[in-house]
């Protein structure tokens, strides 16, 4: 087999400590050398300059959980540095060591066997823990309004089954009339705004409980930590928004020879900008900007990095798996990826299936008879990851095909199908294609 690099470096990663083995191949002649090092700082500097000293230029080591982050953020900028999947290079079994591992990676390094993981830049992973957090806020904002909820329920007050939102407007001030000590439930049905106006009497009966002193303790508490938790969700939504406006800036302006082409030409060979790219996954039914942040977060704009849609797809684990034997077709379930991603795109997935006459409601309905609700969500999901992949190459907005598209797209077949389904109920049929009405005046 034939050497790709002439001098790397396998690292196994653990939690206290990184077992390093480097490989040096001059013609026939392997020489190698494994140490241990810590994980704190100090000492991974130590172990760059050991690798520095066998004038390593590739380094290869498994993502493994986030103990591989610190060991990545010294290497990067100085090395090729390689994150692979642990599943890609699993070692013969029964003769596993640390030692072996690294020994194994960097045999594998050497004659370029490794595929390298998607590792954005240090600017898209500092959005990426930003979007990833904000999303754990707001996860822990619906918890504390179920727990809201369940003090209600406690307290004999059936705020939930009248307003669709007990932490609206007019559900706040209750509740805050609440606290403060208001149990005429007429006062506070009288609060309603807007078309809750119109539920006045149910509200007067729904507010009419036990409250305590224990429960409006409680509520106020709560109350407080939904209010925090918003202020921290504003700020983070913020923080992200300038992050995205500076890694604009800072991307290439277009080169000097270029300033000469049409206009119009000049404009489609733009770099791609983080707003701009935001701005065109707003358009996609079911995703907002907040959506369309965290989806950026973790592919990023550059779409070069994955050959083809089904790349991205298999990537944030929405793909199908391959499971065939004996020419037998086995379970296809999808495969693990990008845990956040996917969440991200089910949950895009569930809002654009919603919405009337749209293509995904099409795709949806067309599916969720003989597929189930849950794969029908998936491949939702997976159709609209790949619209969003060409919409970044191609920077061009969404364009829905309409929930008429697969009518129209076997509309021979179907008719010929509805045509012979009357015939054997003794019809008989003639059909006259009716006439355009845009064109009949």
């Amino acid at each position: 087999m034939r050497v790709m690099m002439k001098c790397g470096a396998g690292i196994d990663v653990h939690k206290k400590n990184v077992v390093v083995n480097c490989r040096r191949v001059e013609g026939k002649e392997v020489e190698t050398e494994t140490r241990t090092f810590g994980t704190t700082t100090p000492e991974l500097l130590q172990m760059t300059d050991w690798l520095a000293s066998w004038g390593v230029t590739d380094v290869a080591m498994e993502s493994t959980g986030v103990y591989w982050h610190p060991v990545y953020n010294l290497l990067e900028g100085s090395y090729q540095v390689m994150v692979v999947n642990a599943k890609h290079i699993k070692h013969v079994p029964g003769r596993k060591t640390d030692v072996k591992d690294a020994e194994w990676i960097a045999e594998l390094l050497s004659y370029g066997l490794l595929k390298a993981s998607f590792v954005p830049e240090k600017s898209q992973r500092d959005v990426r823990d930003l979007t990833r957090y904000r999303s754990k806020l707001v996860q822990e904002r619906a918890r504390e309004v179920n727990r809201v909820q369940k003090l209600l329920e406690g307290a004999n007050i059936k705020l939930a089954s009248v307003a669709t939102d007990v932490l609206g407007v007019s559900g706040r001030l209750m509740l805050e009339a609440m606290i403060e000590g208001n149990v005429d439930e007429k006062e506070m049905a009288e609060m309603a705004k807007g078309r809750m106006r119109s539920k006045i009497p149910e509200l007067e009966k729904a507010l009419t409980g036990i409250v305590s002193d224990h429960h409006r303790f409680m509520l106020g508490e709560q109350l407080a930590h939904i209010d925090f938790l918003d202020g921290q969700i504003a700020n983070i939504s913020q923080e992200i928004s300038v992050r995205l406006e500076k890694m604009s800036q800072k991307q290439p302006p277009t080169p000097p020879g270029e300033t000469g082409k049409k206009a119009s030409e000049a404009d489609s060979e733009q770099p791609l900008r983080w707003q701009t790219a935001v701005e065109l996954l707003d358009s996609v039914p079911g995703i907002d900007q907040r959506a369309a942040e965290a989806i950026l977060a973790e592919i990023g704009i550059d779409m070069s990095q994955f050959p083809e849609d089904k790349h991205l797809t298999a990537w944030a684990g929405l793909a199908p798996g391959n499971n065939e034997s004996g020419g037998k077709r086995y379970s296809g379930r999808t495969r693990k990826g990008n845990q956040t991603l996917k969440t991200t795109m089910i949950q895009v997935a569930h809002a654009a299936r919603r919405k009337k006459g749209s293509y995904a409601s099409a795709l949806y309905n067309r599916l969720v008879g003989r597929r189930g609700k849950k794969r029908a969500i998936v491949a939702v999901a997976r159709s609209l990851l790949v619209s969003i992949y060409h919409m970044l190459t191609r920077q061009e907005a969404y364009k829905d095909l309409g929930s008429e598209y697969f009518q129209e797209r076997r509309k021979e077949s179907k008719v010929d199908y509805l045509t012979r389904q009357l015939s054997k109920l003794g019809y008989d049929v003639q059909l006259t294609p009716q006439l355009d009405p845009a064109g009949a005046g």
